[in-house]
């Protein structure tokens, strides 16, 4: 079977480019709903990678759907997936069978 360390490196990384350009879209004028969603979905995926009781991928918890409508609450949403992201990407990568590019 395939690592699919590497795919969901490549999609979180989509994500937070995704996210770059929505929120570049406009001063608040969008849904944190669909990026905490997806985030939500490829971190369960992960886990599913990891023993049950490994405590790197034991530090990450889903984050809350929410959807404030105040522009600087977004950015403190939209701040946590991308440290978040950043720091999931960091441990696939670290244990990734595969080469990384």
């Amino acid at each position: 079977m395939t690592d699919l360390r590497t795919p969901l490196v490549k999609m979180i990384a989509q994500l937070l480019q995704d996210m770059q350009i929505i929120q570049h879209g406009g001063s608040g004028y969008y849904s944190c709903i669909s990026i905490i969603s997806r985030y939500n979905k490829l971190l369960a995926k992960a886990r599913v990678l990891f023993p049950e009781d490994d405590p790197l991928i034991d530090t990450f918890e889903e984050i809350p759907e929410s959807d404030p409508k105040d522009p600087s609450d977004k950015m403190k949403v939209l701040q946590s997936v991308r440290v978040e992201s950043g720091q999931l990407i960091a441990l696939l990568q670290s244990t990734s069978k595969e080469p990384q590019s």
